[in-house]
């Protein structure tokens, strides 16, 4: 198991090098090739998955074949249909994998007993939880209020640099709600103000 999601867990909480080794029985190792998926609307989600290493999207598909991407997963983020996965109802959601990924998958079950034998998880999860509902209401205020240039904005300043180069325009374009034209100008816009900054004496 990599260090990485011990890292993140340090981050959150202190574990001990006992409670460490008890936590990684919990998780189970996984690979997904680039285009296979983690869900597919119509099944329940059985697992979290916390990503070592690789890309995944969260999207739903309306009744006229369109894609709303919901969510991207990188290294050291999570990614599940919390819902499908708390109440074991079918997912709305595909999950898919952009990239060849490495995932440490967590299942409800293997949950509740690292919850009960390591109680400081409990802390470390209502966190992620917590985190994940202030994203999603601002996520939610940014689409009703902002433009699409602020919304491109907010985004490329908590992401990676390198991010948006690891993604299609066109899925970039999708999870901001814009098409792939305006998305288009908009980082050519960017782009030619980042030029003129250079260029000044």
């Amino acid at each position: 198991m990599s260090e990485l999601l011990f890292q993140k867990f340090d981050e959150k909480i202190g574990l001990s090098e006992e409670e460490k080794n008890l936590s990684r029985s919990f998780f189970i190792p996984k690979k997904l090739r680039r285009k296979q998926y983690l869900l597919q609307e119509g099944d329940v989600c059985k697992h979290v998955a916390f990503v070592e290493k690789g890309l995944l999207r969260s999207f739903t598909v309306n009744d006229k074949g369109h894609e709303h991407i919901t969510q991207f997963a990188f290294e050291g983020h999570w990614i599940a249909d919390q819902f499908s996965f708390l109440t074991g109802e079918p997912s709305e959601y595909n999950i898919e994998a952009l990239e060849d990924c490495e995932l440490l998958l967590l299942s409800k079950q293997a949950e509740d007993a690292m919850l009960e034998r390591i109680p400081k998880f409990e802390r470390y999860f209502r966190i992620l939880l917590q985190n994940n509902l202030i994203a999603t209401q601002k996520r939610l205020v940014s689409s009703l209020s902002q433009t699409a240039e602020e919304r491109y904005n907010e985004l490329i300043s908590w992401c990676p640099d390198t991010l948006p180069n690891r993604l299609p325009q066109h899925m970039l374009a999708s999870y901001l709600g814009i098409t792939p034209e305006t998305l288009s100008r908009i980082r050519k816009k960017k782009a030619q103000g980042t030029r003129d900054k250079v260029q000044e004496p």
